[in-house]
């Protein structure tokens, strides 16, 4: 066997492989500050609500491709590979997008970029959970997540920062500096190691063992650890073999359709709460509140330094919180400010007929200083409830023989979501104006109580052991007992195994 790449420490892995979330964050943000501007505005001709909204929705349009084909490429060249391909992508279309001439050319460019994410947004959550052991998988799956709202904020503050510069640069210098994350990352993903649990799903069991041992155990094979992890991978992996079909359809089956339902809504109702719509259109929300110029953009820049900062909560507490409580938590405190935000723009707002000058899109007004206050401090709060509380799940509730496809599906629904309220949300404002947050709010409640009915706890446990509660539990989520995990029992019995001298390193490698 070759030699293993450089990297060994599973949080240097995981922060790299982040970087596809760096690179997602710089797209979401890569329309927000810019739109606004009017060097944008008279070089793609003051784009009406639909047509930008065509412009911003066609990133999502293009990641629903990428994340369907990502399923291909992680199953038959990994889940790194996978990565690797993303980046050369992202570099094409962010060369396009740069040297942008016209509207159809800007679409393509984003299409191509959203192609990308697609495929970063599928395969980094899932190398980071086959990589990590279960006391750090949520907190490393939450970095990834962290990492989108410092992309968020680094690409909207260079979007504030070109503003300033007068010409055609307020565009074409943000959406270069876009490639420079994807060129870190492509020269690093080389050395990096490959998914052990995708290692041994393809009869490498030599390879997926020193990967293991490379990770947790500095390269020891006899480590308790790798020893449990190994057992439990390759009894999972040999219970699987019953299960023969590996097409799209076995994702529909009894025994994983409630699984692959969960990580699906998981995306919907995350989109559906409004937080990503909001975020790409956040210039126009604090036009509606009475802001104006360089007033509108520093404001909504608070929105994203108050994404970063809470998002960190997550990384510090999320293995040690279960994930179920804080998804409820969470929907049902961003209902709250939903509904806070609709009640003051009715109360104290007024209908602009044709828009305001400038911004046909923004049909209401806000005239109240305090009501204008309140409506921004629910806008801060509203994102603060979300950052912590909505993470990744997919990842960790998906078998391993279908988790490449049932990820790439979920990601699918998420951008698919993602592009229907990019594109509707400007026409929304236009035409329904307040009425919209009474819509995100009551997705939020409805998300709160479809996640107590069904979603199944994960913190503190195995993948593997994850999957025999969704095989073995009832469906009904609120009815099952919490019980320790069994992956520390399984280390102290493999412990015991090797002092008893009951296992050589032929034996933990052996299929």
């Amino acid at each position: 066997m070759g030699k293993l790449p450089g990297f060994s420490d599973v949080y240097l892995i995981s922060g790299l492989t982040t970087i596809g979330g760096l690179i997602q964050g710089f797209d979401v943000s890569s329309m927000s500050a810019i739109i606004g501007t009017d060097q944008y505005k008279e070089y793609f001709n003051k784009p009406n609500a639909v047509l930008q909204g065509g412009i911003t929705a066609s990133m999502a349009g293009g990641s629903l491709l990428g994340s369907l084909v990502s399923s291909w490429t992680s199953d038959r060249f990994g889940r790194r590979d996978s990565l690797f391909i993303a980046c050369i992508i992202w570099l094409i279309g962010s060369t396009l997008m740069c040297a942008v001439q016209n509207v159809p050319m800007l679409i393509v460019s984003r299409v191509i970029n959203g192609f990308s994410v697609g495929m970063l947004t599928s395969q980094g959550p899932i190398l980071i959970a086959e990589i990590s052991l279960p006391h750090q998988r949520g907190r490393l799956l939450s970095l990834q997540q962290w990492m989108i709202t410092w992309g968020i904020m680094i690409m909207y503050f260079i979007s504030y920062g070109a503003s300033f510069m007068g010409n055609n640069g307020v565009f074409r210098l943000p959406w270069a500096i876009q490639m420079l994350p994807a060129i870190l990352l492509l020269f690093c993903l080389p050395m990096m190691p490959r998914s052990p649990r995708w290692l041994a799903a393809h009869d490498r069991w030599e390879e997926a063992v020193e990967v293991l041992a490379r990770l947790h155990a500095q390269g020891n094979t006899l480590d308790p650890i790798v020893v449990a992890q190994t057992n439990e991978i390759r009894e999972k992996i040999e219970s699987e073999k019953k299960y023969a079909s590996t097409s799209w359809m076995e994702l529909f089956t009894t025994r994983n359709i409630v699984r692959v339902h969960c990580g699906i809504f998981t995306h919907i109702w995350s989109q559906l709460s409004g937080t990503n719509a909001l975020m790409y259109y956040i210039v126009y929300i604090f036009q509606m509140a009475g802001l104006t110029g360089n007033n509108t953009l520093i404001s909504a820049s608070i929105q994203y330094i108050i994404n970063v900062v809470m998002t960190l909560p997550a990384l510090v507490f999320i293995d040690k919180l279960p994930r179920r409580q804080l998804f409820i938590f969470g929907a049902l405190t961003m209902a709250v400010f939903q509904f806070m935000q609709a009640g003051l723009m009715a109360s104290y707002g007024h209908y602009v007929p044709g828009g305001l000058p400038g911004s046909p899109t923004v049909t209401w007004k806000v005239t109240n200083p305090k009501a204008s206050k309140a409506l921004i401090a629910c806008s801060y709060l509203f994102i603060a409830a979300y950052a912590p509380t909505w993470g990744a799940y997919p990842p960790e509730i998906i078998p391993l023989y279908i988790r490449s496809k049932a990820v790439s599906l979920s990601t699918f629904f998420n951008w698919g979501c993602n592009f229907a309220l990019t594109f509707f949300t400007p026409p929304g404002f236009q035409n329904i104006q307040w009425k919209l947050y009474c819509i995100f709010g009551t997705f939020c409640l409805v998300a709160a109580l479809h996640t107590f009915l069904l979603f199944q706890e994960t913190c503190g446990r195995s993948l593997e052991e994850i999957d025999d509660i969704f095989d073995n539990k009832s469906i009904w989520a609120c009815k099952n007992k919490k019980e320790p995990s069994r992956f520390v029992a399984d280390i102290e019995q493999a412990r015991e195994d090797l002092d008893a001298g009951k296992l050589d390193v032929k034996q933990v490698e052996s299929t």
